[in-house]
């Protein structure tokens, strides 16, 4: 049972304005969905796409974040494979349909349906935050909060393209990024080398 009914927000009412402080209800959760108490959450280049207005359908009013961990204080009643004070991540994919082409063959983030965490859905500028639990990762004990943060998107965008090229023994990056700065890591850890 949590002692408080109200959390601090950091509000987006209007893209190209500021972030509003704000106190507001804690979220309900739902069947499939947990409660998060936030430790940290990172700041994106996509927050500021946001903002700057240069995403242009968020859901407003908005709290942002997306690269969010935090620990569970409390499950919704379908929830599976998690339990209470849990350190999880939860990243930018916030939900997909399950059932298309796209789902079906382990790429929900090209799903028509899909929603994502901090755009369509409430993020993590904000003391809590609730996340559908088929869509949030366990945090490996030794990260820290800060530490683990920015692996909720660059490194599962990294990742995801390094899959793709994980038999090449050269590898070229265009660009340099959060991800590329993450990939390289892995790539040379595994004997790779990069340009």
């Amino acid at each position: 049972q949590l002692k408080e009914a109200y959390m601090r927000a950091m509000v987006l009412h209007r893209q190209k304005t500021r972030l509003k402080l704000e106190n507001l209800p804690i979220p309900r959760i739902k069947r499939k969905e947990v409660l998060i108490k936030v430790e940290a959450c990172g700041i994106c280049r996509t927050d500021l796409h946001i903002l700057d207005g240069e995403l242009t359908e968020p859901k407003l009013p908005l709290i942002m974040g997306h690269q969010i961990v935090g620990k569970i204080v409390k499950l919704g009643e379908h929830v599976k494979g998690f339990k209470i004070g849990d350190r999880v991540g939860v990243p930018w994919l916030g939900y997909s349909c399950g059932e298309c082409k796209f789902c079906r063959g382990g790429r929900e983030n090209l799903c028509n349906g899909a929603k994502y965490t901090g755009y369509n859905i409430n993020g993590g500028f904000a003391e809590y935050c609730k996340a559908d639990s088929r869509f949030i990762f366990k945090i490996p004990i030794g990260f820290s909060p800060v530490s683990a943060a920015p692996l909720l998107c660059a490194g599962l965008i990294g990742f995801r393209a390094y899959n793709m090229v994980r038999d090449a023994e050269k590898l070229g990056i265009y660009g340099f990024g959060s991800a590329a700065h993450l990939l390289i890591q892995i790539a040379k850890y595994e004997g790779k080398r990069v340009f």
